[in-house]
């Protein structure tokens, strides 16, 4: 399989993502993913080809895997800017839009800035906030997660989201449909509170609940998941 691999320019930085256009329909509208924290847009490529024939776009945020790292900028506009870029850069209208933990606060805040480019959201085990990190989590992530799991993310912009990043709710209305997904298991991040959150947002709201995972649905329920996404897409 043959995806492409490209950068969108953002205020000097390069931002890495992958696109499956070479594959894909042209008449049908494309998928944006917003990876987790850690994730990089590789880490997507079976899902992109799941997708087919769908166009889909991955991105690796500032600071993961082929992206820069800049030494600060990651609070929350710093990351959006990111999601920006890659959809000026790929030139989309019109994007169904995919987060997972972390990147789902990003997403969220891109989708509330931009409702008229927004064919759908899909938001995946995490609340609508965008989360403050202390000072014991960066030191504790990098040793502990970060470099003990290779993860493609640089110590650098870890500690620049624990410098940089502010707390913030995060609501709008929206009246496309919405698709949240959450684990049942003790790890979710997405509590009963979050769903009401996003019940008083979205009036087309969807939720699908993953019985046998946590927070990391496709490492328990991948096939289930993404057979969860596309029959949320494709009946749009």
């Amino acid at each position: 399989m043959s995806i492409r691999s490209n950068f969108a320019e953002n205020d000097g930085l390069a931002i890495h993502y992958l696109d499956s256009l070479d594959m894909a329909d042209p008449s049908l509208t494309p998928v944006l993913i917003c990876p987790g924290l850690s994730e990089t847009a590789e880490e997507y490529a079976d899902l992109m080809e799941e997708l087919l024939p769908r166009r889909c776009i991955a991105l690796s945020f500032r600071g993961r895997g082929q992206s820069d790292t800049p030494q600060q900028g990651y609070d929350l506009e710093h990351h959006v800017s990111d999601i920006a870029a890659v959809i000026g850069e790929a030139c989309v209208p019109l994007i169904h839009l995919f987060g997972y933990s972390r990147g789902v606060s990003y997403a969220l805040s891109y989708a509330s800035q931009n409702k008229q480019k927004i064919a759908s959201i899909l938001v995946e085990d995490y609340p609508p906030e965008h989360r403050a990190m202390t000072v014991s989590w960066q030191e504790d992530y990098i040793n502990n997660y970060v470099i003990p799991a290779k993860r493609n993310i640089r110590p650098a912009a870890v500690r620049g989201i624990q410098n940089d990043s502010t707390q913030q709710d995060i609501f709008f209305t929206f009246e496309k449909p919405v698709l949240v997904k959450r684990g049942m298991l003790s790890d979710t991040l997405l509590t009963d509170e979050g769903i009401a959150s996003y019940r008083n947002m979205f009036a087309a709201m969807q939720l699908r609940e993953f019985l046998h995972s946590g927070h990391n649905i496709r490492g328990t329920e991948k096939q289930e998941l993404y057979l969860a996404v596309q029959h949320f897409i494709n009946n749009i």
